[in-house]
């Protein structure tokens, strides 16, 4: 962030650990765009053949269809579980067996109310209300308890700590933002005070890792000082929270790593695009830019 607005360094690669049941866990940077396939390459490879894969971290990662996603400006990690893993089996679960569990063990104990990070900073956001209000197909004690939804940070620590018989408070709110915001809804509630129990309900990390069946998983991943520079890189034109960026560019064009290639509409919300290596644009469409390099070569090189 310093470099991007403090010296105007366009944003091109992306410092990522790829842990879990790999050969070798580590911390590497590389170039935006990368195949997860060679982010995973770099670890040595998986421990086993019956594993998934995680972009992210064990809270608010998702689950990948396939290693061939690219690297993207907002990926922290890639981790390998087991594909039994509770993880895996919370994030393959139907919307309808999510509904199924919230509605028959649903005991309104209110923990996850009591732990939820944005209900303690001020957000009305009540997870257990919104629970029962799915439920029963009401809207809750006020008009604004299911709207509250729209302000769930998607943290997870309903699910993977506050819940004692296994409710996904963090999957009905996604499922309602989902609907809400097709709707054009938006919530216009107002802050209260911080509760006054907020840090003595934060979550301890250890017990958190424990509870979350990671401790057989949870490696050192040592940073390493070198760049990995791949044969292709496929640049997504919407990489996080905004509209997608319209390339400036063209299939044929040769770019030199930094160069403009994707603007963003005027008065839009959404975050230019950079070529993260030198190379020719091989393929170009709505959804990304695919640039090959020159040399078409793989190296590691010395970070500056």
């Amino acid at each position: 962030v310093a470099m991007a607005v403090d010296e105007e360094l366009p944003v091109t690669q992306r410092t990522l650990t790829v842990n879990g049941m790999v050969q070798r866990p580590v911390t590497v940077t590389v170039p935006l765009g990368t195949p997860l396939r060679e982010v995973l390459a770099l670890a040595g490879g998986t421990t086993r053949d019956e594993v998934a894969f995680i972009d992210g971290g064990p809270m608010m990662g998702k689950l990948l269809a396939s290693l061939d996603n690219p690297v993207t400006k907002t990926t922290g990690g890639l981790l390998v579980l087991p594909r039994d893993h509770l993880l895996i089996r919370r994030r393959t679960r139907s919307d309808e067996a999510h509904m199924r569990v919230a509605r028959t063990v649903c005991e309104q104990c209110g923990l996850c109310t009591e732990l939820c990070p944005r209900h303690l900073i001020g957000h009305e956001l009540p997870p257990h209300l919104i629970v029962r209000a799915v439920n029963y197909r009401h809207a809750g004690p006020t008009p604004d308890t299911v709207l509250a939804a729209l302000t769930c940070s998607e943290c997870g620590v309903c699910e993977a700590y506050a819940c004692p018989v296994d409710i996904s408070p963090l999957h009905l709110n996604r499922m309602l933002k989902q609907e809400l915001r097709a709707k054009g809804l938006r919530y216009q509630g107002e802050l209260r005070e911080v509760d006054p129990m907020a840090r003595q309900r934060l979550v301890p990390v250890s017990r958190l890792i424990t509870r979350l069946g990671l401790d057989p998983f949870n490696h050192k991943a040592p940073f390493e000082q070198t760049q990995f520079l791949p044969q292709e890189v496929k640049l997504l034109l919407r990489q996080h929270i905004g509209v997608a960026a319209i390339p400036c560019v063209s299939v044929g064009e040769r770019v030199g790593k930094g160069q403009l290639i994707a603007t963003v509409p005027e008065n839009k919300l959404g975050a230019q695009l950079h070529a993260s290596v030198d190379g020719i644009i091989a393929t170009l469409d709505d959804t990304a830019i695919t640039i090959k390099r020159m040399d078409n070569r793989c190296s590691t090189m010395p970070l500056p």
